[in-house]
């Protein structure tokens, strides 16, 4: 019996790893298979994992000893003029912006997903959230960008990434906490070079995180704005 429980952690641990890049400390894994019923199926198990995994820390949940799944500690280095980053590197979303709109669209942005509102073109959609969304207001705009993403892997390293071409699940209604897989990707001055061949969006979302991201995002845009009003009106 004491041997069951191993070996099944084990196929989960390969079933993670070999589908979605994803190597679970061997303490999440022990508390995770402790809250499981050793005659789980592994289909039904893996799903469950894959569940929490995405709501969870990756700092504290994914194993940053694997080799090749953390960022390399020079890959900030702005006078390297370009290097590739091989993965496959799992991280996790801090903060995204769309650099295509002003700090007052990006406002306007944010309150439309706030009243459940998307868009489709130029047309506002209204969003119904459905049982089992990951987030009721999560709405993945496509109708702007490129975006800049903050990101962070599984040591705790950020680095900034920027979407080049649009990647699906990508846009100002992600989830902050989302987890997404890079391979293969182009560096350049220690700026990700995101596009969809690079970079799969595993999703999940980080609750407190995303609470205090929407909390102060807009704060922080209006004192941005404020800012450069102050700075305007002093140098004329």
């Amino acid at each position: 019996m004491s041997s069951q429980p191993s070996h099944l952690a084990t196929q989960l641990a390969t079933q993670l790893a070999n589908t979605k890049n994803l190597h679970p400390t061997q303490q999440w894994l022990a508390a995770f298979m402790s809250t499981q019923k050793p005659t789980t199926p592994l289909p039904a198990l893996t799903q469950t994992a894959l569940f929490r995994l995405l709501s969870s820390d990756i700092t504290t949940s994914l194993a940053s000893d694997v080799p090749n799944c953390i960022l390399p500690p020079d890959m900030h280095n702005v006078n390297v003029k370009e290097c590739r980053l091989q993965g496959p590197v799992v991280v996790q979303l801090l903060g995204i912006e769309d650099m295509s709109k002003s700090r007052w669209e990006q406002i306007e942005a944010i309150e439309a997903l706030e009243r459940g509102e998307g868009t489709k073109g130029r047309e506002i959609i209204r969003v119904t959230a459905t049982e089992g969304d990951d987030d009721s207001g999560a709405v993945v705009n496509k109708g702007g960008g490129p975006h800049k993403l903050s990101l962070q892997d599984a040591h705790g390293t950020g680095i900034y990434g920027i979407e080049l071409k649009d990647i699906k699940g990508v846009g100002l209604g992600m989830s902050i906490g989302c987890k997404m897989v890079l391979k293969n990707v182009v560096v350049a001055r220690g700026v990700l070079l995101l596009e969809l061949a690079n970079t799969t969006v595993l999703g999940g979302k980080i609750e407190v995180l995303h609470r205090a991201w929407k909390e102060n995002r807009k704060v922080q845009l209006k004192a941005a704005i404020e800012a450069s009003e102050r700075t305007a009106r002093s140098s004329t």
